[in-house]
């Protein structure tokens, strides 16, 4: 079986596994596991932060950020299509109390203007513009990539104004190895990142929340208070660890698939997709008007591939590193094939 849903599916390799196996544990409430402790200051060090915290998911990693940031009332300015908005549970609303101003873009972008008209005045009877906060690599936007230029006109706005500077980072592993900008570099204007290490870089449980020591104090306490004292959770750092030292690298042939997957489906007169828009290891593309969405999914799950819709007549397809060269073209191959039988009837 193919399985195109998520970067999210990977399995742990035997090597993987083995590492796990070594790892040195203790308990992390107090303190103790090696392993964390290795993880979280390796991730300070990889991103130039003053320290780092190993929460169970990117949810947790965004939504302490957002708790370490603010205080109940306050707003924060976030892209219309944001996971943060669209896949977290309004949990802003629930954990921080906060409210969430949705800007709508092409590319994951706010227009610069936006932002700026955005930013709440003084009046005591507005709610005050505490954080903004982007995603990079953009999930909803087919995995497309923020520049630094964009990256630091934000961030200038957030200065000039006293607003802090958030960062979902999940796959901004993929950005890194798109573009060659080290993850520091793409860290450095933020006030708090969150990035992933169970997407793409095949990790099975795990995000990093990077920040500076007082933030990252803060946030410690409200993991601890929802649930994330997770104890010898040294064994799951282990798998972190391993896939910093070796899945990174392997994103490169990740985004080739994906092109190479997008180039072919493209040629079909059923399908509409932008290549421009495909610059990592996502693919979104819309089928004519008279395809059945789900029936497609449903027949192409029978030969042996698994895709998922993102809208009425929208599906996205994810890389990883368990999607060798030919399964891509394979899955390519399957999605022709049975969008033209479903043409025909």
């Amino acid at each position: 079986m193919i399985d195109l849903r998520s970067d999210t599916v990977t399995k742990p390799t035997p090597e993987m596994i083995e590492f796990i196996c070594r790892a040195q544990v203790g308990d992390d409430v107090y303190g103790e596991d090696p392993s964390v402790n290795e993880l979280q200051s390796d991730m300070a060090e990889l991103s130039g932060k003053e320290a780092a915290l190993f929460v169970p998911s990117g949810v947790m990693g965004n939504q302490l950020a957002l708790k370490a940031l603010t205080d109940p009332g306050d707003e924060v300015i976030i892209e219309s299509q944001a996971h943060i908005f669209y896949y977290e549970t309004a949990a802003p609303s629930i954990i921080s109390q906060i409210q969430l101003r949705c800007l709508d873009s092409d590319n994951g972008e706010m227009p610069i203007e936006k932002i700026i008209t955005s930013i709440r005045t003084t009046e005591y009877y507005l709610p005050k513009t505490k954080v903004i906060a982007l995603e990079n690599t953009h999930n909803r936007h087919g995995g497309s990539i923020l520049s630094m230029d964009y990256i630091r006109g934000v961030q200038k706005i957030a200065e000039n104004n006293g607003i802090k500077f958030h960062l979902d980072g999940a796959r901004l592993w993929n950005a890194s190895a798109v573009t060659g900008i080290s993850i520091k570099d793409y860290c450095a204007p933020f006030d708090t990142i969150s990035i992933c290490l169970s997407k793409g870089m095949g990790a099975p449980v795990g995000s990093v929340l990077l920040g500076d020591r007082k933030i990252i104090e803060k946030a410690h306490k409200w993991r601890k208070i929802l649930g994330g004292g997770m104890r010898q959770s040294g064994l799951l750092a282990a798998a972190g660890l391993y896939a910093i030292k070796n899945n990174f690298q392997l994103l490169k042939v990740d985004h080739e698939n994906a092109l190479s997957f997008a180039k072919y489906l493209s040629e079909s007169t059923l399908i509409y997709m932008d290549l421009a828009k495909v610059q990592t290891n996502m693919v979104f593309f819309d089928v004519i008007d008279s395809i059945d969405v789900n029936l497609l999914i449903k027949n192409c799950f029978k030969k042996g591939l698994i895709i998922m819709a993102t809208g009425p007549k929208t599906i996205r397809a994810v890389f990883h590193f368990q999607v060798h060269s030919a399964q891509a073209l394979d899955a390519a191959s399957i999605i022709l094939h049975e969008i033209n039988n479903l043409s025909l009837n």
